[in-house]
């Protein structure tokens, strides 16, 4: 082939290159950055001068796992492959990548690796939000069987103990069936509470700050000195259309759901900001308001995270595991969706708020 010829096709297949949506690395033996094409910059938002050097342990933190697989890739030549890996970046943002690490060859020497990460966190996301509002969907439609089936015969219940009541003259008698009466309604109230407000919103514009700073004055008079909560709002976010009282119910028991993980000890940060064009499960919108709450507790275990918004589950010995469930009931009649993400030391529950009137 002629220089020339090697010039175009060199040409051709930096034009390829930069052209990609995949990201695509290069390192050397030593795991050092040695290129990295358009792509690439804007995932590990760095330039190739930045980073040119860099070994990708400093570049991608916590990537244990697939630096194994890097090092068998350089000794066998045979390639590797890891799905859904967590990458956690330099600027604190963690991502998630389906990641294929290839031998690069010279005299059938290993001398390179050519890795590429496709980025799957949207994918994820929308299958995640899916399950989630599949899940609160069969959850209520569960509870309110279940809230027939028992309060038919709680109400049966308590009617025949006030009839017997009547027909007792011992007041010691009686006191049984003031005990039936009593866990009767206890019952019929827990099950109230289960179904969460049973009208719908009712709507108006409401400043979103403002639902926050009445959460934070009720929580802040409950609490003890070492619980801090600390404010990072977007002062950009327009006025939500929603009802003001269930939204601050619903950011009420998610605060009150991390003040008890912090045992009144550690940070609350309320944020807010604003997410455009953004898919909530099937349906996207303009503008969606994002508001977080960050507490600096243990976190959740993993395995607990697929169920933390069922009805009932609760990780506490005296919780009653309605909180998060409620908060969500509340949030999807607004047309929006409660995530949760956790790691030890950071928990962060993500309302999600679309900016026009939500439908339903």
């Amino acid at each position: 082939m002629s220089p020339e010829q090697n010039t175009l096709k060199d040409g051709y297949a930096r034009r390829v290159l930069e052209a990609m949506t995949i990201s695509i690395i290069v390192l050397d033996r030593e795991l050092r950055l040695v290129f990295m094409n358009p792509a690439a910059e804007m995932l590990f938002a760095h330039s190739f001068r930045q980073a040119y050097g860099m070994s990708f342990q400093d570049l991608a933190l916590g990537a244990d796992r697939v630096i194994q697989g890097m090092r068998h890739c350089l000794e066998s030549g045979h390639p590797y492959t890891e799905r859904e890996l967590e990458l956690l970046l330099t600027g604190d943002d963690v991502i998630t990548v389906d990641c294929t690490v290839s031998a690069l060859l010279e005299r059938e020497v290993v001398v390179e690796l050519l890795v590429e990460l496709r980025q799957v966190d949207r994918q994820l996301r929308i299958n995640r939000e899916e399950s989630l509002l599949a899940q609160q969907n069969t959850a209520r439609a569960l509870v309110r069987n279940l809230a027939h089936e028992i309060k038919n015969p709680l109400g049966g219940l308590r009617g025949a103990a006030q009839l017997l009541e009547r027909e007792f003259q011992d007041d010691s008698l009686k006191e049984y069936t003031r005990i039936i009466i009593g866990e009767a309604d206890r019952l019929r109230n827990l099950v109230d509470r289960m179904l969460g407000p049973t009208h719908p919103p009712m709507y108006n514009r409401i400043n979103i700050h403002e639902v926050l700073e009445r959460v934070r004055s009720l929580v802040a008079a409950e609490c003890g000195p070492g619980l801090r909560i600390e404010r990072d709002y977007d002062p950009s976010i327009p006025t939500v259309t929603g009802d003001s009282d269930q939204l601050i119910q619903a950011v009420l028991n998610i605060v009150r759901n991390a003040v008890q993980a912090l045992e009144n000890q550690g940070v609350i940060t309320l944020r807010t900001r604003v997410r455009r064009q953004y898919t909530i499960g099937h349906q996207r919108h303009k503008l969606v308001a994002c508001l977080e709450v960050i507490d600096s507790g243990p976190g959740i275990p993993r395995e607990r995270l697929q169920e933390i918004f069922y009805p009932m589950i609760s990780g506490r010995p005296q919780g009653t595991g309605l909180g998060l469930s409620i908060a969500q009931n509340l949030v999807n009649q607004h047309g929006g969706l409660i995530e949760c993400r956790s790691r030890p030391g950071e928990t962060v529950f993500t309302l999600l708020l679309p900016l026009e009137k939500a439908r339903g």
